[in-house]
């Protein structure tokens, strides 16, 4: 869609319980972007791009991450401190309260968009924000309905989001003043006191995650993926900061998008977004070109620094956070996959930032080491990208996305098993994290040597070289890559002291165990044989 089309047309919200407010309905996002600076709630970066700061939050709370536990998910979601449950009479007063906060409001922002780029599986969301920055950053996320399809357009879900209203725990029944609450009876997705823009895509992420799977027989998968010319497509699974966005920009090879994607029983590959949303910590044009020339006008950048007396951005400048965010409409990747729908999965990489220095930098999986590392889900939570996290610490995240998963690990892992026998794909161990060392002592491990690896087992080049299984972890680790010094691919010849890395391995090992203990009795002799070795 043009981001210079204007609507006449407007809506009523009183079906939501808002009135009296002013209606902007299905801004441009050139509109948006000029509302956002006449009001003084951002400003525009050297390049054009709208430069915004989202408060207090500067990512996700996931303890204040809820759903409502009702005749839907009362039995299905896998209930703890991941998917907390809210009672259904308190989400109804909180959401009153805050609809009545909007009623009061002189603007409120409206958009009309939908997730899932496969027709078959389409979601119309309804977004109502507070503010026109997080409306542009829906714009920018979620896919964009021609106009033709607007007069007729119905809401399956709708996300309402008002930063600047604050709960009140002791009456409201959240933890503290901020919350993110999903309903699945009433389809909403609620959000307040935050202006983390995250919190609107992984609400409605995380009701796909429930949705496809319990209706659709869909697999969710919290991964990036691209298709080569070949038409063969590969999966990028991992957490944020992990390299998903990055390593799935490759110029020889079109993307499908960056973050969240569905994997059907036609063995399709489609995207639930419109946009990207990616880390701009470091960025460079040299290491991420296509993410550095993306930021234009239309982009949205989250919580950057300018050097000094300009307006361009210092993208090392973590004084705010490090977890520096850009969104953008995937029409500003030249690159992109027609229809961001992919066929022929090939190859699945799990990528993890192995804060320890231990795992291989590229190892190939069997097919039961495969489940027991989506099941683990391993990596490093990176500085900043939740709130209270100011360091790198070794977390376990199953499915590579717990977070945003409502139901039992092993439901995800099952249906990828399935279907990873069933397409015959490989699938690739990759630890972007650490090398010489742990965090602090070693070194993050290269970007153009992970690229080698991946474009390496992409080519079919890894298919034929020796491969040598790790002492501990079991994982095959190839002993020569095109474009690799061989030194790194052992990780244990990177180590000044090669006692401390036994060490280190097996203490990981342990991690790694205890971890899996909760899945054991849900999983087969396979996929425990795929656990390391720690006798």
């Amino acid at each position: 869609m043009d981001t210079n089309t204007v609507f006449a047309q407007s809506i009523s919200l009183k079906d939501l319980g808002i009135e009296n407010a002013k209606v902007r309905y299905q801004l441009s996002a050139d509109e948006l972007h000029a509302i956002t600076l006449q009001s003084g709630q951002g400003v525009e970066n050297s390049t054009g791009a709208l430069a915004i700061n989202t408060g207090e939050f500067t990512g996700r709370s996931p303890q204040d991450r809820f759903i409502v536990k009702d005749d839907i998910t009362k039995d299905q979601v896998w209930w703890g401190n991941v998917n907390i449950p809210f009672e259904p009479q308190a989400f109804e007063k909180l959401y009153n309260k805050v609809t009545a906060f909007l009623s009061n409001k002189e603007e409120v922002f409206v958009r009309d968009s939908y997730v899932c780029s496969d027709a078959n599986y389409r979601l119309n969301v309804r977004v109502v924000t507070e503010t026109a920055w997080s409306n542009l950053f829906c714009y920018n996320m979620f896919l964009r309905p021609e106009e033709s399809e607007l007069a007729n357009f119905t809401p399956e879900w709708t996300v309402v989001c008002a930063p600047s209203f604050m709960a009140d725990p002791a009456i409201d029944g959240t933890r503290q003043s901020n919350f993110a609450i999903l309903d699945f009876t009433k389809k909403i997705a609620l959000i307040g006191g935050t202006g983390y823009t995250g919190e609107m895509k992984k609400g409605i992420f995380s009701a796909l995650n429930f949705i496809l799977p319990v209706f659709k027989n869909t697999l969710p998968m919290h991964c990036s993926a691209n298709v080569g010319e070949d038409g063969d497509t590969a999966i990028f699974f991992g957490l944020s900061g992990t390299g998903k966005t990055t390593l799935s920009a490759d110029p020889e090879r079109k993307l499908i998008g960056d973050d969240e994607h569905g994997w059907t029983n036609e063995n399709t590959v489609f995207n639930f977004e419109g946009g990207c949303y990616a880390k701009v910590i470091n960025l460079t044009e040299e290491n991420e070109p296509d993410i550095f020339r993306a930021i234009k006008k239309g982009a949205l950048l989250e919580n950057v620094v300018f050097k000094a007396g300009t307006n361009e951005v210092d993208y090392d400048d973590v004084s705010i956070t490090q977890n520096t965010r850009v969104s953008y409409p995937i029409t500003h990747i030249d690159n992109v996959q027609p229809g961001l729908v992919g066929h022929n999965p090939k190859n699945i990489f799990f990528l993890t930032a192995d804060s320890f220095g231990i795992l291989p930098p590229i190892s190939k999986l069997t097919p039961g080491q495969a489940a027991y590392h989506f099941i683990s889900g391993y990596t490093a939570k990176v500085a900043g990208t939740e709130a209270g996290v100011t360091e790198p610490q070794p977390n376990f995240s199953a499915c590579f996305g717990a977070p945003f998963m409502p139901l039992h690990p092993t439901r995800y892992a099952e249906m990828l098993s399935k279907k990873m026998k069933d397409a015959g794909v490989k699938v690739w161990l990759i630890n972007t994290g650490w090398t010489g060392g742990p965090y602090g002592t070693g070194s993050r491990m290269k970007l153009k040597y992970t690229r080698a690896m991946i474009t390496a087992a992409l080519k079919g080049e890894l298919d034929n070289v020796e491969y040598v299984d790790h002492k501990v972890f079991g994982l095959a680790k190839p002993q020569s890559c095109p474009n690799v010094p061989e030194e790194i691919l052992n990780p244990r010849n990177t180590w000044e002291d090669k006692d401390l890395y036994d060490k280190k391995a097996l203490e990981l090992a342990q991690k790694f165990k205890a971890n899996f203990a909760k899945f054991e009795e849900f999983a087969n002799a396979e996929i425990l044989a795929g656990a390391p070795i720690t006798e």
